[in-house]
């Protein structure tokens, strides 16, 4: 399967391009982001460039790259196994071609050899791969990536990841939701810009009898202010709810459930292809 992109090189040409003071990260649409530090590393974190499984997963926003124009990349992070967050089609060119790790859980790192094979069909070397669990820590230059738990049941082997560059901290949760391993994470780092899921309720074939069943997924409003006030994340930028038809939802109604709360400071609606910076 190939990747197909009407967006042209601007994104991956607008990334090479940055020089930002702290942490510039691009929104790639779904869950996925870009972050660039202050020193030039460059991190990709579950960039997703498929278009679902239609009709059941039908993707309700471009692609906005494709994979084979990223010239320089330090890593490719993958949160979980599902395949919007590991995808050898979108993901596994980038390694090719810059030299970048993949690093990611074990499950995910075994679907990636495994199941998908990106060693055979790709030519992503076997020293690319790294797997990691709560608790490791990764360098890149001066940036350091933290990897933490998630509570996601959905998936077989799940974590976040914490990104600390210059004083400016990132968190990105992955598919996480509302739990008890979340807690530590608030009260060990201040964080700038929280990336949390963000999702409704819809009408979703299944997966073996394709008949329509009701389907919730990712964190409604109140887990999602849930989590924002456990992490105690100043800045929230919601995710995922751009991503799939029937499960589109609209993060402007969080603003009413944050009145009530200490944490997030401040919500940012990102669309895809917006920057943001943290410094």
């Amino acid at each position: 399967m190939e990747v197909h992109s009407d967006w042209g090189d601007w994104l991956p040409k607008a990334v090479a391009d940055a020089n930002p003071d702290g942490i510039a990260l691009w929104y790639l649409g779904c869950n996925g982001f870009v972050l660039k530090a202050g020193d030039g590393t460059t991190l990709f974190i579950d960039p997703y460039l498929g278009t679902g499984d239609p009709p059941r997963t039908i993707r309700m926003i471009p692609v906005p790259f494709e994979p084979e124009d990223v010239e320089s990349a330090d890593a490719v992070l993958a949160t979980h196994e599902h395949t919007d967050h590991v995808h050898g089609p979108s993901q596994a060119p980038i390694l090719a071609n810059t030299g970048a790790t993949f690093i990611a859980p074990a499950e995910s790192i075994d679907k990636a050899r495994e199941t998908e094979a990106w060693t055979e069909t790709y030519g992503v070397s076997d020293e690319q791969f790294d797997v990691v669990a709560p608790g490791d820590s990764r360098e890149f230059g001066e940036l350091t990536v933290h990897v933490e738990p998630a509570a996601d049941s959905d998936a077989a082997e799940p974590v976040s990841y914490l990104f600390e560059y210059d004083g400016a901290t990132v968190f990105h949760g992955g598919d996480t939701k509302p739990g008890a391993e979340l807690e530590p994470i608030g009260d060990a780092y201040d964080i700038d810009l929280g990336i949390l899921a963000f999702g409704t309720v819809g009408q979703i074939p299944d997966k073996e009898t394709r008949e329509p069943k009701r389907t919730k997924w990712y964190n409604d409003e109140t887990q999602v202010m849930d989590l924002a006030e456990t992490l105690e994340i100043d800045r929230l930028v919601p995710t995922h709810w751009d991503m799939w038809k029937g499960l589109t939802g609209d993060p402007t109604g969080l603003f009413d459930h944050r009145r009530s709360r200490e944490f997030p400071r401040q919500i940012e609606v990102t669309e895809i292809g917006d920057r943001i910076d943290v410094e």
